[in-house]
């Protein structure tokens, strides 16, 4: 399956112009609040990338999604994903050394 590069650049547009979108990441304004606001609201963000990546999928499967927006909405999916486990790593080893520290 060849593609074509001008439909590679296009995909890559619209990846980097994706904070534009209405209701995208440039609107979100961060809230007043607690440490758990922070944790909820980027939990429901990273929530959201996975599902909008599986429902690309089940389109791209159906065969009614365009090829750059599953790429680039699959490929978004997999960085959140990455970077939930990184915190949760980084997280675990912060809780085991506060286990550790002599009291």
């Amino acid at each position: 399956m060849a593609i074509n590069f001008s439909d590679a650049i296009s995909a890559y547009r619209k990846a980097v112009t994706r904070d534009a979108i209405p209701g995208g990441p440039a609107e979100t304004k961060p809230k007043a609040g607690g440490f758990d606001a922070v944790l909820r609201e980027a939990t429901q963000g990273a929530i959201s990338d996975l599902k909008a990546g599986e429902q690309q999928s089940i389109m791209a499967a159906a065969g009614t999604a365009d090829l750059t927006d599953v790429v680039t909405a699959v490929g978004q999916a997999e960085l959140t994903l990455q970077t939930v486990v990184a915190v949760r790593d980084k997280v675990i080893q912060a809780y085991q050394e506060i286990l550790r520290m002599p009291i």
